[in-house]
């Protein structure tokens, strides 16, 4: 009699369940997620068998981290590096020891736990898969930017929030805390790029707007988007509460400006969203540089710049610097 599980395994893998779990929208996400990755982790399989090569795909982070060190690695700390569970560590650690690819040994002063490095046998085997892994990778760059050009970033985003608040904390302050949303810009929002930026700015500039700034907040759309940019608004409990414009300065560069969060709702995380969908933005347009202009009373804003990955650089010659500037950044996409 056939192994029920190996039918049930392969048949999740292979068989087109896409209209039965889409029905279940985000409910089904972990499901989608362990779907695509399994087809992974298969394909990849064959890759290797194709290339008459001992290897699967599960073993690669464990067997990548082993290569890239010097020093011998614990199964704690090879957990906590690639974010597995120890279970699913030991378990590869055991198929790469009996394929004969690492060494495990003592440790020297805690009894409790191995040492694992790549044994002779690993070593040698790691050219002919580093042969692989460049065109596999740029394989999986193409498949991934089917779903998106940002794909990763935006799965380096899901990480960190899941790090952050588990699903079932988030799940306790549902009723408390609604989703933000961000929104494209659209002729019934226009007003709420005054309301928002402007009344901001008069106050930082003590009443006096400078010329730019007359223009641009009064028209967003003529002055963004009728010159290729774009303007989002974040949307908390069905009240726009932030903005921010993303102006072209040319073909592949970008400007992100007049980003404002309401007072009210700071510290929800807003401004990062709407820069978030500045920087996707970029990308969906192909864009190299996404560039902004501070005043060095915005130490907050800065420390979130810096996390999300900009540094501070010259103005290039496209930019029109305001004259309260102070501080000029850029993110390299």
């Amino acid at each position: 009699m056939k192994d029920v599980s190996y039918f049930y395994e392969s048949t999740f893998i292979y068989t087109n369940m896409t209209d039965n779990i889409a029905k279940l929208g985000y409910l089904a996400g972990a499901t989608r997620f362990r779907r695509i990755s399994e087809k992974l982790y298969v394909d990849g399989d064959k890759i290797y068998k194709d290339s008459n090569i001992n290897f699967k795909a599960s073993w690669f982070s464990v067997f990548y981290i082993l290569a890239t060190n010097d020093e011998p690695k614990t199964v704690l700390a090879l957990a906590d590096e690639i974010g597995f569970s120890h279970i699913t560590i030991k378990n590869v650690v055991r198929e790469l020891e009996t394929s004969g690819l690492v060494n495990i040994q003592e440790h020297p002063t805690d009894k409790r736990s191995k040492h694992i490095s790549l044994s002779a046998k690993g070593k040698e085997l790691l050219p002919e898969l580093e042969k692989i892994w460049l065109p596999f990778g740029d394989t999986l760059k193409h498949v991934l930017d089917v779903g998106h050009p940002d794909f990763l970033n935006m799965i380096s985003r899901i990480e960190k929030e899941l790090s952050k608040t588990p699903i079932n904390e988030k799940l306790k302050i549902a009723d408390e805390l609604q989703q933000v949303q961000i929104l494209d810009y659209k002729p019934s929002l226009k007003k709420y790029f005054y309301e928002l930026a402007g009344n901001w700015l008069l106050e930082v500039l003590n009443g006096t707007l400078e010329e730019e700034d007359k223009y641009t907040l009064h028209n967003p759309d003529q002055a963004y988007l009728l010159k290729g940019g774009f303007v989002f608004y974040a949307v908390y409990n069905d009240k726009v509460v932030g903005c921010v414009a993303l102006k072209r300065l040319d073909e592949n560069t970008f400007e992100f400006a007049k980003l404002i969060i309401d007072k009210e709702a700071r510290k929800l995380g807003i401004a990062t969203k709407l820069i978030e969908r500045c920087i996707t933005r970029c990308k969906e347009n192909a864009a190299k540089e996404l560039w902004l202009q501070t005043t060095m009373r915005m130490p907050e804003a800065h420390k979130l710049y810096y996390k999300l990955g900009f540094e501070d650089k010259s103005a290039p010659s496209q930019m029109m610097v305001l004259k309260r500037t102070e501080k000029i950044m850029v993110m390299e996409l």
